[in-house]
């Protein structure tokens, strides 16, 4: 399935190889790494090798210097978490011969969050994350919806492939931005077409992260409760990270909830997003949201289907992880990726994602299910519009009708499935 979908990413991942001597492909396990670090290597006269066999492994962990040394061409390691021993001998490598496009690495969990590691390659390597694939790649089409909201023209463009299209109706697009929401991105599930062999796919790989990887990553030998705890947070994603209500809901000690959110987070499951707020210190205290990774994981994850999506409580959560993960995928193709927040004024006005690009431009994003707006669905945006001034690029309110209509100066109505 993943052979026929040109990645986003892609020209990102050349330019690396073009001028840095390490890259990274970091993101959750089956997003695509591996298909795309191994295309990669035809044109580089590479090698490829991966740590989850279990003879590459042994080598890595027995002599990580001659493992990587004496390699000509690019050479691909994948899933590297697994060995965190060669990122030294790798630097070593590096700092002996150093030229452009030596090493790819691939990981399926955040090696970065050890200090010593993230040091020791610090100037010879450039992370880049991959992510579940969006609509677009799905599609064959490329990313233009943030680029046109930075222009202020969002309703020129499509976050996600149509879901309505002349003559199909509003129960139509209805139904087919459901299917889209609850398939999710992940290629293996995109390539079953049956929803129950798609719930297989996800109840084995959440079985996989969590009972396997998680447990070779913290070396914690009981991690029962890690399947509950991520039934509540799909349940919540979108909802604001309240730690002390997850304990009592999970009956996990705090302790304890506080190690699991970071193992869950450290495996790209779990992707919290951080407040936005003018002053850049108060950014660093105000309470991030949590979200899943992948809009089909999380409906998998609770127990939701298509058939059903719009009538659970939690539905506009689900609508929001879909939209979260369509302008995350967006973001991180482009040149100079802008960065992804949310905005809670101390007045209790929300925006549900504030885009801000290099320069300090913004774009404000509100998610709305309802198939009609109104003004009043327009408060959170124009409330920041006026603290913005100039640098406000625009506000969308992404709705679940057909319609692309204009509410003002650099506001605008946009169907959330185009």
């Amino acid at each position: 399935m993943e052979d026929y979908h040109q990645r986003w990413l892609l020209p990102r991942l050349r330019d690396a190889l073009s001028d840095t001597p390490v890259i990274l492909l970091n993101g959750a396990r089956q997003t695509g790494k591996s298909t795309l670090a191994q295309r990669m290597i035809g044109a580089r006269k590479g090698r490829y090798l991966t740590l989850d066999d279990p003879t590459a492994l042994a080598a890595a962990q027995a002599d990580p210097a001659s493992f990587v040394a004496d390699h000509h061409g690019l050479l691909v390691i994948d899933e590297v978490q697994k060995a965190p021993g060669l990122f030294p001998a790798i630097k070593r490598e590096v700092d002996r011969q150093r030229w452009p496009g030596r090493f790819l690495l691939t990981g399926s969990a955040d090696v970065l969050v050890l200090p010593s590691i993230a040091e020791s390659l610090a100037g010879r390597m450039q992370v880049l994350g991959l992510h579940p694939l969006a609509q677009g790649e799905i599609a064959g089409t490329k990313p233009s919806f943030v680029a046109s909201a930075f222009a202020n023209r969002p309703a020129q463009a499509l976050l996600a492939v149509s879901t309505t299209g002349k003559g199909r109706g509003a129960d139509a697009g209805a139904a087919a931005l459901h299917a889209r929401i609850a398939t999710g991105g992940f290629p293996e599930a995109l390539a079953r077409k049956r929803r129950d062999r798609r719930r297989a796919w996800f109840d084995a790989y959440v079985t996989t992260i969590t009972q396997r990887d998680i447990r070779e990553l913290s070396n914690i030998a009981d991690l029962t409760a890690l399947p509950r705890l991520l039934k509540l947070l799909a349940v919540r994603s979108g909802a604001l990270t309240n730690t002390a209500e997850l304990a009592r809901a999970s009956a996990i000690p705090q302790a304890t909830l506080h190690r699991y959110l970071g193992l869950l987070e450290a495996s790209f499951l779990l992707q919290p997003l951080p407040a936005w707020h003018a002053n850049l210190g108060k950014r660093l205290i105000k309470a991030p949201k949590t979200y899943l990774l992948d809009s089909g994981l999380a409906c998998a994850v609770s127990g939701v289907d298509e058939s059903v999506l719009a009538t659970v409580p939690h539905y506009g959560g689900l609508l929001e992880t879909f939209v979260l993960g369509e302008l995350r995928r967006e973001c991180n193709a482009l040149t100079e990726p802008p960065r992804l927040y949310h905005y809670r004024s101390a007045g209790g006005v929300e925006v549900d994602f504030v885009i801000e690009d290099a320069a300090g431009r913004c774009v404000g994003i509100e998610v709305k299910a309802t198939r009609s707006l109104g003004a009043k669905h327009f408060a959170g945006l124009k409330d920041m519009q006026a603290g913005l001034g100039e640098r406000f690029a625009c506000g969308v309110v992404l709705y679940g009708g057909e319609e692309r209509v204009r509410f003002g100066e650099g506001l605008w109505a946009v169907p959330v499935g185009g």
